[in-house]
């Protein structure tokens, strides 16, 4: 592809981008007030899944050609920029009221994910093996672990609905046909959009000089989250913060159990020596997360905590750049 073409669409990217998120948030909100669920299982499912698929296609091909390193960095890479980027940012446009289910249900199952990845990666310092890796057993117990998250969601939507006054007010009313297509053209445009404006920010990348790994840790993984971004900017702009944060926690949790568990059960994937930061730090953003939303005021994500958010991700994308 002519290296003008890949800056226009680039550019075109963005656009693609903003308006997919903006379909798919009002597609969104409206078919949960259809079907009688709330914004929180449809964050946490439709949107979570249609924003995480960027993350499961790389790592699928990334799996299938041996590129270990990338299928397991860009996941974590992911779920760093999801929580202290992406609800960093989002955070700014106002205080984001999380309701109690997800404060008590859903953001501990991520944590439950960044610890349970954090262990089966310490295969050296358990089992005393010669290098850590995530085995095919390992991809298929995450595989497991989600389908208990699966099944979670469907008895919250089989049992008592979930659907408060407050959220059918925030809604944009629709049709039943034209939310699903809202949703469907919304992750149309996030998925091209996402990969035009990675595509086009590699190359900018690899003509300043960056080094692959960094490109992989960085550009990759905040690309590959420029959906969950987009979607949770607008989610909070349009006053849907159950769809802003049920987002990232439900794309974190498909992350790491569904993406993850499947790339492994493709092909094992050998943990990097030097990869401890940031699993460390994945699991740190899960933990502060969960605490956040219990100091000050109680269930809500305040600015200053975004701030809070931001300024760990800048401080760890200026080391990764300095030290990688």
């Amino acid at each position: 592809m002519p290296e003008f073409v890949t800056y226009l669409l680039f550019i075109v990217g963005f656009a693609a981008l903003i308006k997919g998120a903006d379909m798919l948030v009002d597609g969104a909100a409206s078919l949960a007030q259809k079907i009688g669920v709330s914004t929180t299982v449809v964050g946490l499912t439709v949107v979570a899944f249609g924003t995480s698929l960027p993350e499961f296609i790389v790592n699928i091909l990334a799996s299938t050609r041996g590129q270990n390193g990338l299928a397991y960095g860009n996941i974590v890479g992911s779920n760093i920029a999801n929580v202290f980027l992406i609800l960093g940012v989002t955070a700014l446009f106002g205080n984001l009221k999380v309701k109690e289910t997800t404060a008590t249900r859903e953001i501990p199952f991520a944590l439950l994910a960044s610890i349970v990845l954090f262990i089966l990666t310490l295969d050296v310092e358990i089992d005393g093996a010669q290098a850590d890796v995530l085995s095919r057993s390992d991809g298929f117990l995450l595989i497991a672990f989600f389908s208990v998250f699966l099944y979670y969601i469907y008895t919250v939507i089989t049992g008592k609905k979930d659907f408060s006054e407050s959220e059918e007010q925030g809604s944009v009313s629709l049709s039943t046909l034209k939310s699903v297509i809202f949703v469907i053209l919304g992750l149309i445009g996030l998925g091209l959009g996402g990969e035009w404006i990675v595509n086009g920010a590699v190359k900018i990348a690899t003509v300043a000089g960056l080094s692959e790994r960094v490109i992989g840790l960085t550009i990759v993984a905040v690309g590959t989250s420029l959906p969950e971004l987009a979607a949770s900017i607008v989610a909070a702009r349009k006053k849907q913060p159950e769809i802003a944060v049920g987002n990232v926690v439900g794309s974190n949790i498909f992350n790491i159990f569904w993406v993850l568990g499947i790339s492994a059960s493709i092909r094992p994937l050998p943990i990097p020596d030097d990869s401890y930061i940031d699993l460390g730090l994945a699991l740190f953003s899960a933990f502060l997360l969960y605490i956040f939303l219990y100091i000050g005021q109680r269930h809500v994500l305040q600015r200053w905590q975004g701030i809070s958010f931001l300024s760990v991700y800048v401080g760890y994308t200026i080391w990764l750049v300095l030290n990688k």
